[in-house]
């Protein structure tokens, strides 16, 4: 009895995945090519360029960041861009300039630095967040509490694929022992963490 190649029936589900996959792929990049602006990110923060008519001035030019939306446009006509961010930004961080007279180049800091956004506007169509591979780069390069963030996330993550405790797990039970060596009297015997 031939019930086929066992490595077929494992590789096809797979082949059918990477098909869906790349259609996922191939649609996101469709919607995000029929956006009126392009956007690139990091964890901490957006970029977003505007293209606008050739001689545009920064006077003819309404730019408007509010911590949970934007607009922008030129003056006498409907915007460009308007609507609520994907996420909170710090105001008195973000910025932008008119570059070349013919395009906008809108800098947001996020608030949350631990995570993507899907978009930038609500109402716009989202991203794979969980596709989203950051660019290469050396702890050094990073600001001291982003760099902190950043070690103690990766040393939690190398600590759970071992199955040891995170930092915050080490730092309950370091407090539960010396909780111990103060209270010698008690029965922790039953003492759970969680």
């Amino acid at each position: 009895m031939y019930f086929g190649d066992p490595f077929e029936r494992t590789v096809q589900p797979r082949m059918a995945e990477d098909k869906k996959e790349k259609e996922e792929r191939a649609r996101e990049l469709v919607e995000q090519a029929a956006l009126p602006y392009q956007w690139r990110q990091s964890l901490i923060d957006v970029d977003v360029t505007v293209p606008v008519p050739e001689g545009t001035r920064g006077r003819d030019l309404v730019v408007d960041l509010k911590k949970t939306k934007m607009t922008v446009g030129l003056k006498g006509k409907e915007p460009i861009l308007e609507g609520s961010f994907a996420k909170a930004i710090k105001v008195e961080e973000s910025t932008w300039t008119l570059e070349d007279q013919k395009k906008i180049e809108i800098h947001l800091e996020k608030v949350n630095k631990q995570e993507w956004w899907p978009h930038v506007l609500q109402h716009h169509p989202k991203i794979d967040t969980t596709k989203i591979q950051p660019e290469n780069s050396r702890l050094g390069d990073l600001d001291g509490e982003t760099r902190g963030m950043v070690e103690k996330m990766m040393y939690d993550q190398r600590q759970k694929e071992m199955g040891k405790p995170t930092s915050e797990e080490e730092k309950k039970f370091d407090m539960l022992k010396k909780f111990q060596a103060q209270h010698p009297e008690m029965d922790f015997s039953n003492a759970k963490m969680s």
